[in-house]
């Protein structure tokens, strides 16, 4: 028999495929079609900065044409209260409905305000948290640094506010991923000096401490666009993935393995049996579907499950720690092929 169960941010998990958030975990509909179809955990569809901020600003125009100073500023805390609500009814109802976790998604870009968001998604009973980072620094002199720094702030106020496990699901695109790996997925990391007015109560600008991510998601796959030359004008990209788009991720999950202390999901390009055990053999604690859903439906799954399950008794294995990271760099005996950009001399020998 084969035992596919696992732990992912000490939560106990019947098997490593998580579906990741999206339309399809957007109602209670889908949370109980994917649960019933086997997924290990489940992450709800995100509730967005934007759409919060929309419904405020909308609220806030209406009392200012009826003349109301004070009439806006209620009207706009009523509407950061009102935003949330149908999320956390969500969270409340899946998490009495299906015996799986339940993981929420948060999609933000600024610090105001989601800290009390957390708090209110933990009381809801959310399992856990995932923030789904994503800034694009678009604008000349906006400092590397500084976008970092906005991540490490908007990570160390969430774990401050709630006791949940917190996963942070962001991209690869950093001068040195590796070093923003390090301080997001370390306990107790001293940071780089932060900018004062981000210091919080007994904090000082140069030396400040805080707990690591429980997981880190690896990788967000960014809103795609494209151009369209016969109407002139900007369309929409592909938004499913391909198999062919899991090196990045793979190669991360196989470098940061036993590297840091958080655990890794792997997602983005994961679309069979094959593509889970690549994963996991690279060193990912879950790995997170989506794309292969939406084409296949939830039946893939069961049949991602049963092609894993196969693969373990074709090899002798009885569990998933038995062969998860085999193949990480931390395990390697030629480290440096983990590392290698360019591919002429490690496989044609040339200089």
């Amino acid at each position: 028999m084969t035992d596919l169960a696992t732990s992912y941010m000490g939560l106990k998990l019947r098997n490593p495929l998580v579906v990741a958030s999206s339309s399809l975990t957007g109602n209670l509909a889908g949370v109980k079609q994917a649960a019933a179809a086997g997924a290990g955990a489940i992450v709800l569809k995100s509730l967005f900065e934007e759409q919060i901020a929309a419904e405020t600003a909308a609220m806030g125009r209406h009392a200012d044409y009826a003349g109301h100073t004070e009439g806006a500023e209620y009207l706009q805390g009523y509407g950061m209260e009102l935003g949330p609500n149908d999320y956390l009814q969500l969270i409340n109802q899946a998490v009495k409905a299906v015996d799986v976790p339940i993981i929420a998604s948060l999609n933000c870009f600024s610090r105001s305000s989601w800290s009390d968001y957390a708090k209110k998604i933990a009381a809801a009973g959310a399992a856990a948290l995932e923030l789904n980072i994503g800034l694009l620094p678009t604008r000349g002199g906006q400092k590397g640094r500084a976008i970092e720094e906005h991540y490490y702030r908007i990570l160390h106020e969430i774990k401050l506010q709630v006791n949940i496990p917190i996963a942070l699901k962001i991209g690869p695109y950093f001068s040195s991923f590796g070093e923003v790996a390090d301080h997001l997925g370390r306990d107790r990391v001293e940071a780089p000096p932060f900018t004062v007015g981000w210091c919080g109560p007994g904090e000082t600008p140069s030396r400040i401490c805080w707990s690591k991510a429980d997981a880190l998601v690896l990788f967000n796959r960014y809103y795609q666009l494209d151009i369209d030359i016969d109407n002139l004008e900007l369309v929409a990209g592909n938004p499913l993935s391909t198999s062919s788009e899991i090196n990045m991720s793979l190669r991360w999950i196989a470098l940061l393995h036993k590297r840091i202390e958080s655990d890794l999901a792997a997602t983005t390009g994961i679309h069979d049996g094959r593509d889970a055990i690549k994963q996991l053999l690279a060193g990912a604690t879950v790995v997170q579907v989506c794309s292969t859903l939406m084409i296949n439906g939830m039946d893939q799954i069961g049949r991602m499950l049963g092609e894993i399950e196969s693969w373990m008794q074709t090899h002798e294995f009885d569990r998933i720690e038995q062969f998860r990271g085999h193949l990480s760099q931390a395990r390697s005996k030629h480290p440096e092929n983990y590392e290698r950009l360019q591919y002429i001399k490690l496989f044609v020998g040339l200089e």
